[in-house]
This record gives C-alpha cells, structure tokens and sequence, in this order.
C-alpha cells in the first residue's frame, strides 16, 4: 500500500486503495447530476466560522476546541472541494482552524486539556488528550498528503499520539476516548471510532510512514484492537474500520472486510441510501424515536467507506445518487438527526449532525472524481 503514502490528497489516497484492495463488482454509471460544490463549501466555511466563534468551544491562549462533528470532518473535506470552485488556496475558515491547531499542538505541554479533569471530572483530562492527539494527527497527515511530504509538525504529533496509545485492558492498541455519552463519537463505543481515525493519519502520512520500522510494533497493537472489537461495535463504526482499511494495508482480516460490506448492503434502503440509527441500536435519553429515513451522514459514510475498501457495485452508485438528489439546495448541506435526542435544528448542536453529514458527503462524492 505505499502507493496510498504518496498520494497528494485524501481522494487519490482512497483511489488507490479502491484499486488494490481487490473488492469487485458489476459497476454501473453514476447519475450524471453534479452536486453542487459551491454551496457545499459555504456551507462548510460557515459552520467552521461559526464553532470557533461559539462560546462553548473557547478554550485557554485563545484557542477553541476541535469537534469530531464540525471543524474535524470539515478539516478533512473542504480542500477536496478548492479544485471544483476554481480555489487555488485554502479558506479563510481552513487557514482559522488549521492555525488553532497548530498554536495547540506546538504548545502541547501548556495548553489546557479540552476539557479538565478540575472542571469536568476525571478522566477527561486524558480523554482530552487522545481525542485532540488523534485529530490533531490525521488533519496534518491529510494536510501533508496534499504536499507529498511529511512536516515537522506531522511528525510530532503522530508521535504525540503514539505516545497516548493504550498499552493495557480492552483498549490496548487503541486510545482513550472522551465519554459524555454522546453518540456518535464521545460515549463508551467510540474509541474503535477514533482508533479507526488514528489508523486514517497513518495511512495518509506521506514517505511511505504506515510502513516504516520504527512503528511497527504499535501498528501491530492498533490492528489487534481493531480486527479484535471490530464483531463487537456497531455496524456505524465497523464502517469507520472499513474506510481506515483502505488507508492501510491488511489492517482488518479479508473475511471482517466483506462480512461489513454485507452488512452495510443489507442496510441499506430502498431509495438507496442509509439511515445512521440504523447502523446501531441507539435509543435517545429522551424516548423520542430516532429517525429512520434515509439521512446525508448514514449515507455519506456507507459509501464513502465502500468505495475506500475497493467496492465497484450498482449498490454503491446508487448511494452516490441519494447524495446528489438530497443535498439541501437552499443551503448546500446534507441533513441528518441527533442519535441522542431531539433537538431543535436552528440551535447550534441541532445542526452539528448536518455538519458531519456535509462533510462526509463531499468526502464520498470526492473520492475518485476531481
């Protein structure tokens, strides 16, 4: 898989897992409709602007927090869209959220944890650590897949993260994840999510990194964690397994990658997308029931992680086509609802699930298409 280490961005890198992880079928033409690249980048650059201005993501030295459900999807997506809005330099909001990363990361050791454990309550304090090791990791690989070389910076927080990898207990090989009972990403089921995400920064790294010696033994831990929970967690995060598979060569066995693809096909709908509270059994804490429908972030990740496995089916075009027919014209987004409870859409974490799902969208219609 060196061949996805060279790669200059987060859609080639996927690319060439599709070709060599050897995964086909019958494919058909996608719907010549295109989405609508322009409104989605607003949209995006929007909802950045407007976490790292929120209140509640302010954090010390004038930094805010990075959130697995806006600004990290966001870092990952938007520059795929600078080609097919005639950009040839990143945004105003990419250029913000990259600079507050990079102030937290070059000042790793004084910077408050996301959220401490004096405030908050252990152990957030080193949940916090993990999480924004994580990101910080995978957004500065992607950026550097971009360049085709690793920076200083990339450099020092894969090995930050290694460094907060779990070495004991059912989590070994993965990391500590914050918990506040959130689904998706921040309650007891999400660390095979973030470690799916670690797996997602090594496999962009560029200079061949997933395959160098010196990390070996922790790739081996990270694998064992993953092939080892991955009959155990959700169909949702086994998804996430699937897209960091086709990062990284070999990291789940043949038989979990296509007993997922299974499972996800026989999800999937009649209209040919998918429905997030349907890749899990999710109740919310206030009895109201979870929307069933087909929706921009169950649909989004479904393909994007099936074409990363190498996935060529009429199944996976037809998702592509949901995606295009249902971004919202108005607003340029993707829509999806809480997994917790709901919420009111015009509030601002009514509209965090609409942020993930946006995201996701241009990453799974990005893929392979420039």
């Amino acid at each position: 898989m060196s061949a996805t280490h060279r790669t200059g961005t987060l859609a080639a890198a996927l690319l060439v897992a599709i070709v060599a992880a050897g995964v086909t079928h019958a494919a058909s033409e996608p719907d010549a409709r295109p989405f609508n690249a322009k409104a989605a980048a607003a949209y995006l650059d929007a909802r950045a602007e407007a976490w790292s201005t929120w209140s509640n993501a302010q954090r010390d030295r004038g930094t805010f927090c990075m959130s697995c459900h806006t600004t990290l999807p966001y870092a990952l997506a938007r520059p795929e869209l600078r080609g097919r809005i005639g950009e040839t330099q990143p945004s105003a909001a990419e250029e913000k959220i990259l600079g507050n990363l990079l102030t937290r990361a070059r000042n790793w050791r004084e910077v408050e944890p996301l959220y401490p454990d004096q405030t908050r309550g252990i152990p957030k304090t080193s949940e916090s650590r993990a999480i924004e090791a994580v990101m910080n990791a995978v957004v500065l690989s992607r950026r550097d897949a971009r360049s085709g070389g690793r920076s200083d910076d990339t450099r020092t927080a894969l090995d930050v993260m290694w460094s907060l990898q779990m070495k004991t207990g059912p989590n070994s090989g993965a990391w500590t994840w914050l918990n506040f009972n959130y689904e998706p990403w921040e309650s007891p089921n999400s660390p095979y999510f973030g470690a799916s995400m670690a797996a997602i920064a090594v496999g962009l790294a560029p200079e061949g990194y997933a395959t160098s010696p010196a990390i070996q033994d922790r790739m081996e831990a990270l694998r064992g964690y993953l092939r080892r929970q991955h009959g155990t967690v959700s169909l949702l995060n086994q998804l996430m397994g699937l897209w960091a598979s086709g990062t990284v060569h070999d990291l789940l066995a043949v038989e979990q990658r296509n007993a997922t693809i299974a499972a996800a096909f026989s999800m999937q709908q009649a209209d040919g997308g998918w429905s997030t509270s349907s890749l899990g059994t999710y109740q919310r804490v206030d009895k109201t029931a979870n929307d069933t429908k087909s929706d921009g972030y169950g649909t989004a990740l479904a393909c994007l992680a099936l074409q990363a496995a190498g996935v060529q089916d009429p199944r996976v075009t037809k998702g592509l086509d949901w995606l295009r027919r249902n971004q919202d014209g108005a607003t340029g987004r993707w829509t999806a609802t809480s997994l917790n409870k709901q919420r009111d859409p015009a509030s601002e974490p009514g509209k965090f699930m609409d942020d993930a799902a946006t995201a996701y969208a241009v990453l799974a219609l990005t893929i392979d298409k420039r």
